[in-house]
C-alpha cells in the first residue's frame, strides 16, 4: 500500500516538469491525429481505434494521476475537436480516466511484462469498456443494456489480445530505444 501511495504521489508531481509537459502534448496531438484518420466504426454502438496508444504510453510513462487526467482531458478534447454526431456524456469522459488510471497503476516504474499488460487491458475490457461504457450507451440512446452487451462483450474479448500485443510491442520499442532513460525510468 505504501508503494501505491508512493506512486500516486510521484505521479502527480509529473506535471511540474516542463519535458513530462510537451511529451503530453506530443501524445495528445498523435492522440487527436489517430482518431481523425485511424479509427474504424463497425456499427454505431463499436468501433476500433488507434488512438488510445498514445494515452498508455503516457499511463506507462508519467503513472495513473497524470493518466488519469490526460486520458479525461483527451476525451473531452477529441469530442469537440472530432465530432462523429454523438452527444456528449460525462461518463465517457469518466471511463477515459478510470481506464487511464488502472493502466497507470499496472504500468508505472514497472517493467514492461506482457502478462502485466494483458492484465490492465482485460481489467478494463471487462470493467471499463463492456461494463461501464455499454450502460453509458443505454442512457445515451435508450437502448437496452443486455441488447448491446454481446457485440461490445465479443468485440473486447476478441480486441484483448490484439490490442495487449500492440501495445506490448510498443512498449518494447520505447524501452529498447531508450526513451525510459530520457525520462528518468527504469
Amino acid at each position: 500500500m505504501k508503494k501505491f501511495k508512493e506512486d500516486l504521489v510521484s505521479s502527480a508531481l509529473e506535471f511540474k516538469k516542463l519535458r513530462v509537459l510537451c511529451v503530453l502534448a506530443v501524445m495528445g496531438a498523435l492522440a487527436v491525429a489517430l482518431e481523425g484518420v485511424a479509427s474504424i466504426r463497425i456499427t454505431p454502438n463499436i468501433k476500433i481505434g488507434f488512438s488510445g496508444y498514445p494515452n498508455q504510453v503516457v499511463d506507462l510513462l508519467f503513472g495513473p494521476v497524470t493518466g488519469g487526467v490526460f486520458g479525461a482531458v483527451m476525451d473531452v478534447l477529441k469530442f469537440f475537436l472530432i465530432p462523429t454526431g454523438y452527444p456528449f456524456h460525462p461518463g465517457y469522459t469518466l471511463d477515459a480516466a478510470l481506464a487511464a488510471f488502472i493502466y497507470g497503476c499496472f504500468y508505472y516504474r514497472r517493467p514492461v511484462r506482457l502478462w502485466r499488460i494483458l492484465a490492465a487491458k482485460g481489467i478494463v475490457a471487462l470493467f471499463v469498456n463492456v461494463g461501464l461504457a455499454t450502460y453509458w450507451q443505454t442512457s445515451t440512446f435508450g437502448q437496452g443494456f443486455w441488447a448491446l452487451f454481446p457485440g461490445r462483450a465479443l468485440k473486447n474479448l476478441i480486441m484483448w489480445p490484439i490490442e495487449s500485443g500492440i501495445f506490448y510491442v510498443i512498449a518494447k520499442g520505447l524501452e529498447s530505444a531508450g526513451a525510459f532513460r530520457l525520462l528518468d525510468r527504469k
